[in-house]
Parts: structure tokens; C-alpha cells; sequence
């Protein structure tokens, strides 16, 4: 009895604050990134996307934007990430630096995502080396 009420004040606690037991979505896409997956990091992106990558700079369609992608990560196979900094206090904005470490360069990855509906949208997406 005392289990089955523990639960039910669980999943109802679950209701008022969703976010608490979902994954940062920061978190998310650094996975992704180690992965080199550019289809699910894609997925986050808003409909038009402003990428700058290394010495590029421009605004992308959504399927651009996952081209680039997977074409930098062709020539630049991911070794690992770590998070070096988020912000996740606005409900309607996040922020992210990833480090990401390849064979043979290391990236500083900044991603700037807006709240849209209900989830968050990659609006802007900076990829360029990583001071020492």
C-alpha cells in the first residue's frame, strides 16, 4: 500500500515539473556530437539555421544545415566531447559550449536554441577551433 502511494505521488509530481526527470537537451547533443551524428543533431534544428563554421558563414535551410554538418564530420571524425558550459534557467532559451575533440583538432562548439511551441529549436550553431 505505503509502496503504490509512493508511486502514484511520484508520477504526479512528475506532471508539475516535466523537465526534472528529462535529459538536458545540451546534454543530448553533445552525445550526438561525440557520435558524429548529424541526422539526430539535425533533428534539433529550426527551420532556417545560422552555421558558422570555422571561416563560414551563412544562414542554412534545415537539410543544408545537416549536409554541412555531416560533411564536417567527415573530415573531422569526433574523438570525444565534454560540456564546458550551459545556461538552462530561461524557459524559452538555452545555450551550450561544447569542446570537441577530434584526431587531430579540437572545436569549440557554441549552440544557441530558442523555444518554439513546446520544444527548443537550434537557431544558431558555431563550430570554430578551440583557443589553447
Amino acid at each position: 500500500m505505503i509502496r503504490s502511494l509512493f508511486l502514484l505521488i511520484i508520477s504526479l509530481s512528475s506532471l508539475y515539473h516535466p523537465a526534472a526527470l528529462q535529459a538536458d537537451i545540451i546534454d543530448d547533443l553533445s552525445s550526438y556530437f561525440k557520435a558524429g551524428n548529424s541526422k539526430e543533431i539535425a533533428k534539433s534544428f529550426a527551420s532556417t539555421i545560422e552555421l558558422i563554421m570555422v571561416d563560414e558563414e551563412d544562414v542554412y535551410s534545415k537539410a543544408q544545415g545537416e549536409q554541412i554538418l555531416r560533411d564536417f564530420f567527415v573530415k573531422h571524425p569526433p574523438v570525444k566531447t565534454s560540456i564546458f558550459h550551459k545556461i538552462n534557467t530561461n524557459p524559452n532559451y538555452r545555450f551550450g559550449v561544447i569542446i570537441l575533440s577530434t584526431a587531430k583538432e579540437t572545436f569549440r562548439v557554441s549552440i544557441t536554441m530558442k523555444k518554439f511551441n513546446t520544444s527548443f529549436s537550434i537557431t544558431e550553431l558555431r563550430i570554430e577551433p578551440a583557443k589553447d
